[in-house]
């Protein structure tokens, strides 16, 4: 077994500077002395032979990596989870969205909170940016605890759920984009927008000069939302699919 490496054997990624055996991958988490397979040989910080994986293939399985350890309880639960969301985006895709209907859902409840808050966060940017911020706070907020369970856990599952959250909130955002063009939503204010105000989508689609094609806008941003929807549970099944061969500490080959 070596003593340095200088890209992780198993996710190909690329070190700052070697790193000893007993050390981790920053981006899968892997120890490198638990990968010293001959099929899998580690790149050396000094000679030695170049590992074929090139950076975008490391980054790729580092986001399908599954945590080191993990007992069958939470591996369980997880699946549980996983499906109960699945079950749950059936209904919350389905919602018609040419008139609102998901704004009567519990996910609604969670995300205008949000929404609201990002008004208030964006305020000090101007008019544009405080109007635009309701909409965008709620897409980046779950997307930003994703990226946190990445960066602070290695936890790829986590950040699937967190991508399927911020897929939600597109899908929660398209009616009232949708909206824009007839407005009949009652909003935060008990009006509809049309002359009362404030509605959001009304004034960024003016400025933006899309008014006229709000209804297309609100049915791509729906279509968008239930894939990405689709592609976070999709990343969630495969890293627990990965996930079972490393239960209890025994740590297999993926």
């Amino acid at each position: 077994m070596t003593d340095t490496y200088a890209q992780c054997p198993k996710c190909g990624h690329k070190l700052p500077q070697p790193l000893p055996a007993s050390a981790t991958c920053p981006a899968c988490g892997i120890y490198f002395f638990k990968w010293a397979q001959p099929s899998h040989a580690p790149v050396l910080s000094e000679g030695g032979d170049e590992s074929t994986s090139d950076t975008e293939h490391g980054y790729v399985a580092a986001l399908l990596q599954p945590l080191e350890q993990m007992n069958a309880v939470t591996f369980y639960g997880r699946c549980t989870a996983l499906a109960l969301l699945a079950f749950w985006s059936w209904f919350l895709f389905a919602y018609d969205y040419r008139d609102g209907e998901i704004g009567t859902s519990f996910m609604h409840d969670i995300l205008l909170p949000i929404h609201e808050a990002g008004h208030v966060l964006f305020r000090p940017f101007g008019e544009f940016m405080m109007i635009l911020g309701g909409s965008l706070f709620q897409l980046v907020f779950p997307f930003g605890i994703g990226v946190a369970f990445i960066v602070k856990n290695r936890d790829n599952f986590g950040a699937s759920i967190g991508l399927w959250w911020a897929s939600v909130s597109l899908v929660d955002l398209s009616p009232y984009i949708y909206d824009a063009l007839h407005p009949q939503l009652i909003l935060v204010g008990g009006g509809t927008g049309a002359e009362d105000g404030p509605h959001d989508w009304i004034y960024l689609l003016i400025k933006l000069g899309q008014i006229d094609n709000a209804q297309r806008w609100g049915a791509f941003a729906h279509v968008c939302g239930g894939l990405l929807m689709l592609g976070a549970l999709a990343w969630g099944a495969t890293i627990l699919w990965r996930q079972r061969k490393q239960l209890d500490g025994h740590v297999e080959e993926v």
